[in-house]
């Protein structure tokens, strides 16, 4: 059984630790801690591993966070994966930092990135993990906030909560989403 993820994030050194780029924080954590790195490719940085018994890619799209739904049905149809056998990763301002929340579909819920995807596949029932990366900006600062770089505070605790969301993923692999739902998207104390 073959399984792709994909990565959320904007490529360029000046995003590479912003909280708009958690999807390809988490990408590039899951690939290292099973050994892989990344190679170029058609719209997309893709890292190929075996978990257990399933083939899994991991794509981290070259096409900007607001054009990722172009990679994402590229590699579903060239590997010839169905949706519910992906995952999109994302940041999530709606969550407190580090809380996950693993859907099986639903909007976009304004985040750019899911609603390009949601274009070019036609559906909006595609599995997706919202990263939370909280909401403590002012008023009129959405943006700054987003594009900004993680609090020392946030530094922290963000290989922890990386690793959490693995093993979510993980789970949604192995056992299933409705396993990995029940399991992950409890709050996290």
């Amino acid at each position: 059984m073959k399984f792709l993820i994909v990565a959320l994030g904007n490529i360029g050194a000046e995003y590479t630790y912003t909280r708009h780029n958690a999807g390809f924080l988490i990408a590039d954590r899951m690939a290292s801690k099973h050994n892989y790195s990344f190679k170029s490719d058609r719209y997309a940085d893709v890292a190929e591993f075996r978990l257990k018994n399933k083939r899994v890619t991991i794509i981290k799209p070259t096409t900007y966070m607001n054009l990722s739904g172009k990679a994402y049905k590229y590699w579903l149809d060239k590997l010839e994966i169905p949706r519910e056998q992906s995952i999109a990763l994302v940041d999530e301002l709606a969550l407190p930092f580090g809380q996950i929340r693993i859907k099986t579909n639903g909007s976009g819920g304004g985040h750019n990135g899911l609603t390009n995807i949601e274009q070019e596949l036609q559906s909006s029932h595609y599995p997706r993990l919202r990263f939370g990366i909280g909401n403590e900006y002012h008023k009129g600062g959405q943006v700054d906030y987003v594009l900004g770089k993680w609090s020392d505070e946030e530094v922290k605790f963000l290989p922890e909560y990386l690793d959490y969301a693995i093993l979510a993923i993980e789970e949604c692999i192995l056992a299933g989403f409705p396993i990995a739902m029940n399991k992950y998207n409890q709050k996290r104390e």
